[in-house]
């Protein structure tokens, strides 16, 4: 069972490149006990998932980087992704059955992600691979255009994908990472985004 205390990783799930105060951590949780949330967000922090200071009489919480706050992430946002009401998920499984890949990470982004689709929309979906990007698109190209809904499907190689986010000019990438549900790979995507967090990356 997904234990209620790991809603508080769900904003940093959602963007762990910045900090947060208290108040906005309970306002996403939606928890009218702040007792519950502040046991929990210290749990986190004695953990080693979440760090804190204080600055100006405010705790300031961020996520560590460290491997137990990757796991942590991962296990909220690839639950957020499956628990998502209204989402034809079984687009999801037949197109990894197709995929005969090993790793990948797979994101739907576009406004299936937001909730906002509508009969005609299509399902923007994201793979990073290690190699071969555009070989594995090719190969699924058929599935995705016989899908319903239609599959609009981006591939990137782990590579691409980072200096995308590294890239001075707005992408693609920059705005997969700001609107995404997280099906398969979080653990990897979250990996690829705190080697760039740490090269300066955020948003």
């Amino acid at each position: 069972m997904f234990k209620k205390t790991y809603r508080v990783l769900g904003v940093f799930a959602d963007n762990p490149t910045i900090t947060y105060i208290f108040s906005e951590i309970r306002d996403y949780v939606g928890n009218k006990s702040e007792g519950y949330t502040h046991t929990s967000l210290m749990n986190f922090v004695k953990e080693g998932v979440l760090t804190k200071e204080k600055k100006g009489g405010l705790g300031i919480y961020k996520i560590a980087f460290a491997p137990k706050a990757i796991s942590y992430l991962s296990m909220v946002a690839e639950h957020k992704a499956w628990s998502f009401k209204k989402f034809p998920s079984t687009s999801i499984h037949d197109l990894v059955e197709q995929m005969n890949i090993d790793f990948f990470t797979l994101l739907v982004t576009g406004s299936y992600a937001k909730g906002k689709q509508t009969q005609k929309s299509d399902i923007d979906i994201i793979l990073i691979v290690p190699a071969e990007a555009s070989k594995i698109r090719a190969r699924l190209q058929h599935h995705c255009e016989m899908n319903i809904p239609t599959i609009h499907l981006y591939t990137f190689t782990s590579d691409e994908f980072k200096q995308m986010l590294l890239d001075k000019k707005h992408n693609y990438g920059k705005e997969a990472v700001k609107n995404n549900l997280i099906f398969y790979g979080a653990e990897a995507y979250y990996k690829l985004l705190f080697e760039v967090m740490k090269r300066g990356f955020t948003y």
